[in-house]
């Protein structure tokens, strides 16, 4: 049993870390932490995809001098490494916008905690 649950360490901590910014979102009403716990989950699942790319035994997919060409299981496949960098880059670029709209958001209402925004525009 404690061999199972070594082997998948990685995909528990993985685990953990998704259920904590799902908790963020919902356990708190400010926005600012709500948009954080976003990046968290974000963060998570980018781990596991990268976790599930992983291969034992393989080396980077550049053929070097003297290395076998056809021996494609030696290599790792390099297209959930770029498609979680592409990843990275649209969380960065969506946090940028999500904090643009809580900065717009503490000017026009004068706070960043929810009910006090919806009320405000219940006003």
């Amino acid at each position: 049993m404690l061999t199972a649950v070594a082997g998948y360490i990685n995909f528990w901590l993985i685990a953990i870390l998704l259920l904590v910014g799902v908790y963020g979102i919902i356990a708190t009403e400010n926005l600012l932490k709500k948009l954080m716990a976003l990046n968290v989950i974000s963060v998570a699942i980018i781990l596991f995809y990268l976790n599930l790319g992983q291969k034992a035994g393989s080396t980077v997919p550049i053929l070097l001098p003297g290395a076998e060409v056809g021996v494609v299981n030696a290599y790792a496949n390099p297209l959930p490494h770029t498609l979680m960098l592409t990843a990275i880059v649209v969380g960065v670029a969506t946090t940028g916008v999500g904090l643009a709209m809580l900065y717009k958001i503490y000017h026009r209402y004068g706070s960043l905690e929810e009910p006090d925004v919806l009320k405000e525009m219940r006003q």
